[in-house]
């Protein structure tokens, strides 16, 4: 690891993974007390046009918040990590679980752990979760799609042509560098594409045995609270959702001491303050 900092009172470390497919980016905070309580990590999955640092000042803050290191890393296309080689294929929310994600585990040597995902990464999330049923100690989704819903697609169609307008692109060029157009066409060519219309995250919500908690914006514009109701009634273990008023899509930077404190509530219900004896 390198770039090792304090920032307030979170240590904050940056490494590279190297994967077969090229280099992902990873950054974690720790927010123990102590440096280091034996509390498992949680892991941040990005949205479709996220990054880390889209992120911004959020996983400092949640470490604090929860007391244990938050790990967020670039996808494979996104942010800093490598280029991404090809097209997103249909099945590319399950692929993540089994791709990215395990190599970050590996490299930083995981075991169990918490994971929290945002839009798309909360789909993700969801199969890392059903993937890894005994490690997987808590499912945190923020804004995710259970199913492909008219509503996302038109979001996702406005999106589009907003994008289309003079300089827009810029504002993706700033985090992913000269990936944004394959990071915009990632997204609307994936969801809007006849492949991708009958997706699902039922058989993976099946497979989930751990405390959930699904957080959504009463007004978030690619998706309605159909989303959470269907993620918290689809999984096999305690599950609740938590809607938020006057919110849209970005829960975690629109409203962030709600979503601090749902989450923090949530840990505490499940024991999950506390490190493992």
């Amino acid at each position: 690891m390198a770039d090792t900092t304090m920032d307030g009172s979170a240590l904050v470390d940056e490494t590279w993974v190297h994967t077969p497919r090229g280099r992902l980016f990873v950054k974690t905070w720790d927010g123990a007390p102590s440096g280091g309580s034996g509390r498992a990590p949680m892991v941040l999955l990005h949205d479709s046009l996220g990054c880390v640092d889209l992120w911004r000042d959020f996983p400092e803050r949640l470490a604090r918040a929860a007391g244990r290191c938050v790990v967020a890393y670039d996808r494979l296309g996104f942010g800093r990590s490598d280029t991404y080689p090809g097209a997103l294929g249909p099945g590319f929310v399950d692929e993540e679980a089994t791709g990215g994600f395990a190599a970050v585990r590996d490299h930083l040597e995981i075991g169990d752990f918490l994971v929290f995902g945002h839009s798309v990464g909360g789909g993700m999330a969801t199969v890392c979760a059903a993937t890894y049923p005994r490690q997987c100690r808590a499912l945190i989704t923020q804004s995710a799609q259970a199913f492909v819903e008219e509503r996302t697609l038109a979001g996702i169609r406005e999106a589009q042509r907003m994008f289309a307008g003079e300089g827009q692109i810029d504002r993706l060029r700033r985090y992913h560098g000269d990936k944004a157009e394959w990071v915009l066409d990632a997204w609307v060519s994936t969801w809007l594409s006849e492949a991708f219309r009958h997706w699902t995250l039922d058989d993976a919500l099946r497979g989930v045995y751990c405390p959930v908690l699904a957080i959504h914006g009463e007004h978030d514009e690619y998706g309605s609270v159909r989303h959470p109701e269907r993620i918290a009634s689809g999984t096999a273990g305690p599950a609740a959702t938590h809607i938020l008023s006057e919110c849209g899509h970005v829960p975690h930077r629109e409203q962030p001491e709600a979503v601090l404190a749902a989450v923090e509530s949530f840990l505490a219900e499940h024991a999950l303050t506390s490190a493992p004896q």
